[in-house]
């Protein structure tokens, strides 16, 4: 009876061992079109009690997985996903700067803008040639600006899209965390998990494309999951990443310094964020596109705008409009005025001109008679030095005698609320003008004039700049209203280091007591050190050779009001320093140590904003008359001694200006762009270029990604996906093996009924 009973047990377990490999079987054919599902397999083993085999029981369930093959594809799916989050960018991109023979694009803009000048060189007394000179120019204004007001809006599009990136991301290691729970516990007791693994799968799927990972799995069936730059997302309790976006983008937005949200795993600690640690996936792709491809093409458009700015205004400002200025203010920004100091180059000299309102001279003096202190000083004197170096204030006061003594007595030359230079004759039977030359003669020979500029009042001349007129930027055409509030370097290798200086800073609210200049603070640079170390200098407090801080600050030194920040550009980087409160502020050296460091890091007023904030100057568009033609002329037969005069029709300054924007001009290294000496369109046809190819880039490298992932997943495919007619056969298996416990049941079903039967 014992046999016949381990029997009927045996043909039990095989009925149920068949009956579950049935639903296996059925589950299978179910879920032949579900996306992510992997074929089910049981695995069946031979029961053996006291050395007698006691039926069969599932030994376990396994998915038909290869999980080699699987992370190769989560590889190859964070890439493809880091370049065809980029694609729509790029056509965006595309969209606005056009091709170079399109008629929208900056490239066409700035040719027409070339030829309206050659025009006006050939005409210049037409209202018509001067009309179009200033719409084309105002045309590359407003073109700059709608670029870079392009690339900020795919910036701040970029960041909004991180956010949700990062809330989906929060939302996937949470799920991923508790399917990981689950599958532990009804492993524990032997229940099938493997749906449960295919749901942990698909969700670490769609987590590979958001971001790059790695991962492994345990023992108990746990799997952990980190980047590939060791951040750990999923263990135990995953941590939260955070993330805010930013309200607004504009050119200076950066990380770096503090306008955009870092990316933090955990805490909110810089080894903790993401920013600059993600390789693969949506969130890399959108990072370098916020962070890499869009400020590059910001920084060449702003390279663009300020040559163009600075060059033609070089040329305007040697222009006067006939019969002569009846006011001007300058676009340069004195944050000190009444300790800056200006004087002439050795050899150089500017006349100002009075004329009539037939353009001919009424008087004239020189700018080295008026430095010096020989005319329109004496009456002024405020115990300025009378060497040839004076205050803006100083030269101010003494042009200002000079217009009210000579026939403009309600003139007034002043610094306005902004601090930049202002003439107005208040006389319009009267103009004005400059002309700059070479020696003290009068009528000499036309020449820019040398500006020796000392910017913080020190003493020393820290910049030269070409021009009278141009220094204060009195006739420029193009105008930008910005503050001298920022200041960066060229673009530098990551292996740059620094002599030994120590940096000079100050704003208007540091000035000279008596005692001696105020500084926001004066950092000691030692020999040697990074970008970096300087930005950190800057911020945290330098320390001289005698231990003693060089800083304005309270506690911790830094400069007050100042942040330095090293953002990247192209294939290097910038040290960028800026005012916290938007004031203009002066970056100098201490000369008596010797130092060029200045010099050898290339600082200057940062040309970032330059594009989107980039005008014709408003009088000029209003009245395209004033546009410069011709220069303050010189007749020798005129007069006793000869005498300056405007004329209409002159063109020497048109021809000047259509040769400029025809020749070549230098660019400097910018966003990618190496230094080019080429005209301005073919500067504007590069930068288009340069886009093109990147978005022509991206979209091979999409192609490529695209073709290598969906090989590798039909060959995972291939593997975990079900095939009809292998079930189809295992059905009749495990079938047929139903049939035949269940057979052997009722035998012994029968059998033992007989044998109670026969009992009985």
């Amino acid at each position: 009876m014992g046999d016949i009973t381990q029997a009927l047990r045996a043909a039990q377990s095989g009925l149920l061992a068949n009956q579950t490999a049935l639903n296996i079987v059925s589950q299978n054919v179910a879920n032949v079109n579900t996306v992510g599902y992997s074929r089910k397999i049981i695995q069946q083993q031979s029961v053996v009690l006291s050395g007698t085999g006691a039926g069969v029981d599932i030994a376990e369930f396994t998915r038909s997985v290869d999980q080699g093959l699987l992370k190769s594809i989560r590889q190859e799916l964070a890439q493809l996903n880091k370049n065809s989050v980029q694609v729509s960018y790029y056509d965006r991109i595309q969209e606005t700067f056009g091709t170079p023979d399109d008629n929208t694009s900056i490239a066409h803009i700035l040719a027409e803008l070339q030829q309206a000048a050659e025009l006006l060189a050939v005409s210049p007394d037409r209202i018509l040639e001067q009309g179009e000179v200033v719409r084309q120019a105002q045309l590359a204004t407003e073109k700059l600006a709608t670029m870079s007001d392009t690339i900020q809006e795919l910036r701040l599009q970029a960041d909004q899209q991180i956010t949700s990136i990062v809330t989906e991301i929060n939302e996937l290691t949470a799920d991923i965390d508790q399917l990981n729970d689950d599958i532990i516990r009804f492993g524990s007791t032997g229940n099938d998990t493997t749906d449960l693994q295919d749901q942990r799968d698909n969700k670490i799927d769609r987590l590979a494309e958001l971001i790059d990972i790695q991962y492994f799995q345990r023992g108990d069936g746990d799997v952990v999951v980190f980047t590939t730059s060791g951040l750990t997302l999923v263990d135990t309790i995953p941590p939260e990443i955070t993330h805010t976006s930013a309200a607004a983008m504009s050119s200076t937005s950066t990380v770096a310094g503090g306008q955009i949200d870092g990316i933090y795993v955990g805490e909110r600690l810089a080894i903790n964020d993401l920013t600059t640690l993600a390789r693969g996936g949506q969130l890399a792709g959108l990072l370098e596109m916020r962070d890499d491809v869009l400020p590059n093409l910001q920084s060449q458009l702003d390279e663009l705008a300020a040559q163009l700015r600075d060059q033609v205004n070089l040329v305007h400002n040697r222009g006067t409009p006939y019969p002569g200025h009846q006011e001007l203010t300058g676009e340069r920004i004195f944050a000190l005025p009444q300790e800056q100091t200006i004087s002439l180059g050795t050899g150089d000299d500017t006349v100002i001109v009075l004329t009539d309102s037939t353009g001919n001279e009424t008087l004239s003096v020189r700018l080295s008679q008026i430095l010096s202190g020989s005319a329109y000083g004496q009456t002024y004197g405020d115990g300025t030095d009378d060497s040839g170096a004076i205050t803006i204030t100083e030269l101010a006061a003494r042009m200002e005698d000079f217009f009210q003594l000579n026939g403009a007595p309600s003139a007034s030359v002043t610094l306005n609320s902004q601090s930049q230079l202002s003439i107005n004759l208040n006389n319009t039977s009267m103009g004005f003008g400059f002309r700059d030359e070479s020696g003290s003669t009068k009528g000499g020979d036309v020449a820019d004039a040398d500006i020796k500029f000392d910017k913080d009042g020190d003493g020393t001349v820290d910049e030269t700049i070409k021009g009278f007129s141009n220094f204060f930027g009195l006739n420029n055409l193009f105008v930008d209203g910005l503050a001298e509030n920022i200041f960066e370097t060229n673009v530098l290798s990551s292996s740059f280091v620094s002599t030994a200086a120590v940096l000079n800073i100050r704003d208007s609210n540091t000035p000279d007591t008596g005692s001696g200049p105020e500084y926001l603070g004066r950092i000691v640079i030692p020999a040697g050190s990074t970008l970096q170390e300087i930005a950190d200098l800057i911020n945290n407090g330098g320390i001289d050779t005698n231990g003693t801080f060089y800083s304005a600050g309270a506690s911790f030194g830094g400069v007050d009001n100042v942040t330095a920040t090293v953002v990247s550009d192209g294939s290097g980087y910038r040290l960028r320093i800026s005012h916290d409160d938007g004031l203009s502020m002066t970056v100098t050296l201490d000369t008596s140590s010797g130092s060029t460091l200045l010099s050898e890091l290339g600082m200057h007023e940062a040309d970032v904003r330059v594009s989107s904030a980039l005008s014709v100057r408003s009088d000029i568009v209003s009245s395209p008359g004033l546009v410069s033609t011709g220069r303050l002329e010189f007749d020798s037969e005129k007069g006793a001694n000869g005498e300056y005069l405007t004329a209409p029709g002159t063109n020497g300054v048109a021809e000047e200006l259509a040769a400029l924007l025809s020749s070549s001009n230098s660019f400097s290294v910018s966003g990618g762009l190496p230094s080019l000496n080429v005209s301005f369109a073919e500067y504007g046809s590069s930068i288009i270029a340069r886009n093109s190819s990147l978005a022509d880039m991206n979209d091979r490298q999409v192609t490529s990604q695209t073709s290598l992932t969906e090989s590798l997943k039909f060959k995972s495919d291939s593997i975990r996906g079900v095939n009809l007619d292998e079930e189809l056969s295992n059905l009749i298996v495990f079938e047929q093996a139903y049939s035949a416990a269940a057979r052997v049941i009722s035998v012994i079903q029968e059998m033992i009924q007989r044998l109670e039967e026969a009992v009985a």
